[in-house]
């Protein structure tokens, strides 16, 4: 494997014509195929996660069981963890995945570590962090924790991080994690999106907008030969039918020159 692709998106669970826009969100999954996908706002009551797998599988393979496998958790919470959770998307066999709580509502981080060859590993990561806008200092304590888990020893070298921080570019949450890890958009455009949330199907009124989704890679991880949004497309016949209120990044990682750890 010379590359390796990741993306992020989250699906806002089954609010704002959820029947609706399921079609475009599987058609723009199946368009790119990301060969690790982190998912965030999972519904479980209706069985989001299983479904949407087995959507994208059927397009890719005919079969519902490959080439995709689902790992999914709840929020560790009494009312929203029966709602929502994270979840990743692998087609990289899975070794392992284990969660850590990051508090604040039950919102975890999702690890799933994956074979990238028989020799190497990968860690990547879901996460979904604290939505209040003005509690800056809820999402550095998430991320301060985060870091703390994934520098544990044995530490995996290739560690990837994707979801929705909730945080803008400015903010010490995302200062925190790029004094251990890089940002895969900014590696290549030399700056954040302008913004990744909201699109015209949410049902934001403020008109405020701006860029809260991120990839970031550990030092050790190889080049970002491209980086994108991606589930961006609305519908043809409505232009206000997006795949969610968010849109998706999408970046495309070297995997043959390796970079060796500090």
């Amino acid at each position: 494997m010379s590359q390796l692709t990741v993306a992020t998106l989250n699906l806002r669970n089954r609010t704002d014509r959820w029947r609706e826009r399921r079609r475009l969100v599987v058609g723009q999954l199946v368009d790119v195929a990301p060969d690790l996908i982190s998912l965030q706002e999972i519904s479980f009551p209706i069985g989001q996660g299983r479904w949407l797998r087995n959507q994208v599988n059927i397009r890719l393979s005919g079969s519902s069981r490959q080439p995709y496998r689902l790992v999914q958790k709840r929020r560790r919470h009494l009312v929203h963890g029966y709602l929502e959770g994270i979840a990743v998307l692998s087609k990289l066999p899975i070794a392992y995945h284990d969660t850590l709580s990051l508090g604040y509502g039950g919102r975890l981080a999702l690890r799933v570590n994956v074979e990238l060859s028989r020799r190497q590993r990968i860690d990547f990561v879901a996460v979904h962090l604290h939505h209040v806008s003005f509690e800056r200092q809820a999402r550095e304590e998430q991320v301060l924790k985060l870091r703390g888990w994934l520098q544990k020893q044995p530490r995996v070298p290739w560690q990837i991080v994707a979801g929705d921080f909730n945080e803008t570019p400015d903010g010490a949450a995302i200062q925190a994690m790029k004094q251990s890890f890089r940002s895969a958009y900014a590696s290549v455009h030399g700056h954040e999106p302008i913004a990744t949330f909201p699109t015209a199907l949410g049902s934001q009124t403020s008109g405020w907008s701006g860029c809260l989704d991120y990839i970031f890679l550990a030092s050790t991880v190889g080049e970002v030969k491209s980086a994108s949004l991606f589930c961006d497309r609305p519908a043809e016949d409505d232009a206000s039918l997006f795949p969610s209120d968010h849109v998706g990044l999408l970046a495309v990682i070297a995997t043959d020159e390796r970079v060796e750890p500090d």
